[in-house]
């Protein structure tokens, strides 16, 4: 069957094999047909090597090279042995970046999954959703629900995941203003869950004007060019300083720009993952106490709860179904920012 590899020299594009076969089902495994897998910034950085080479790392399959991908959706059409204790054969789940996790660390049994040490992860350590077929671990694989489309739930699975998260990791309440950095497949979503689910206003950023249009169709109070207008002095003018900023920018001149448009005690949420360091002003930070949190994905409550809102209709993902033999020139894309939205592979007619 057909799958995306990360290649022997990982140079951020991939190999399209069609002799891939998923590994044998362990206990408490299920094999999913994939219908739909959209492609995250996160799997440019696994096929580029940025966090080591995925194809050393974690479970493997034999001598093949890693399944990329984490933004799965698909039909349970096999389970292991007491995998019956979660899922049924014909269930919609998730194969999703946090594919499972110990379940017995200070991490796991406090709410925070997503950070045990002995955490495995979709398209990096396991292999993940771009192929035909995939295993996951029944017990963490997220049931979708019946009325929400599976290629739209395929982008909640990991973009609308992340950023309900990290809204909820900056306290967002009713009214407050928000800004996000970046209006891309994660920016977008930010800014529905901001408004729709938050009840907040919203900031959009972004130097593309087709996503800042998108942006203010979906939610957003105020929008900035950040290639053609000052994002510090207009953001601060017209918000008073917003009360957290969400970072889904890959680039580190969002992150300077997030923290000088937070007012006192306002929260920097970085979500986005490029690489190097990320310059504060200090002197903001210490005398306006601002402060500065991360914020991985999401648990499986989490997804549970984000699935809900796009069910109902609060959160309406942007996605346009591709062919997976085109993955590399989306690949292309994503890398350039041409991309409003997600690009989603569509498995239904293999």
């Amino acid at each position: 069957m057909k799958a995306a590899l990360v290649r022997e020299k990982n140079d951020g594009f991939v190999d399209l094999v069609d002799d891939w076969e998923p590994r044998k089902l362990a206990f408490g495994d299920a094999l999913v047909d994939v219908e739909y897998c959209g492609l995250c910034h996160t799997d440019l950085h696994c096929a580029s090597g940025d966090f080591g080479d995925p194809n050393t790392m974690g479970t493997r399959n034999g001598s093949w090279r890693r399944v990329i991908g984490h933004e799965g959706v698909g039909i349970v059409s096999k389970l292991g042995e007491g995998a019956d204790q979660y899922l049924k054969v014909g269930d919609r789940v998730s194969i999703a970046w946090f594919y499972d996790a110990c379940g017995v660390c200070d991490y796991c049994v406090s709410g925070n999954e997503t950070f045990c040490r002995k955490v495995r992860n979709s398209g990096y350590t396991v292999d993940g959703a771009m192929a035909q077929q995939v295993v996951v671990n029944a017990k963490y694989a997220v049931k979708v629900p019946s009325d929400l489309d599976p290629a739209a739930a395929s982008s909640i699975t990991c973009a609308g995941v992340t950023m309900y998260k990290a809204l909820k990791v900056g306290e967002t309440k009713p009214g407050q203003w928000v800004s996000v950095h970046g209006a891309g497949g994660l920016g977008n979503l930010a800014v529905q869950y901001a408004h729709n689910v938050f009840g907040a206003h919203v900031v959009a950023i972004d130097g593309n004007p087709d996503k800042l249009e998108a942006a203010k169709e979906n939610g957003a109070d105020i929008i900035v060019n950040r290639k053609t207008e000052d994002v510090v002095a207009k953001v601060n003018k017209l918000t008073g300083g917003v009360h957290n900023a969400q970072v889904t920018a890959v680039n580190d001149a969002a992150f300077s720009q997030a923290v000088n448009v937070l007012r006192p005690l306002g929260k920097l949420v970085a979500v986005a993952l490029p690489q190097g360091d990320m310059a504060l002003n200090i002197a903001k930070t210490v005398l306006d106490g601002i402060e500065v949190r991360g914020s991985l994905v999401g648990t499986r409550a989490d997804l549970k709860e984000a699935f809900q809102f796009g069910a109902e209709g609060k959160v309406t993902p942007i996605v346009e179904k591709v062919d997976l033999k085109d993955i590399n020139d989306v690949i292309e894309e994503m890398k350039e920012g041409k991309i409003t939205g997600r690009k989603v592979f569509d498995f239904t007619h293999m």
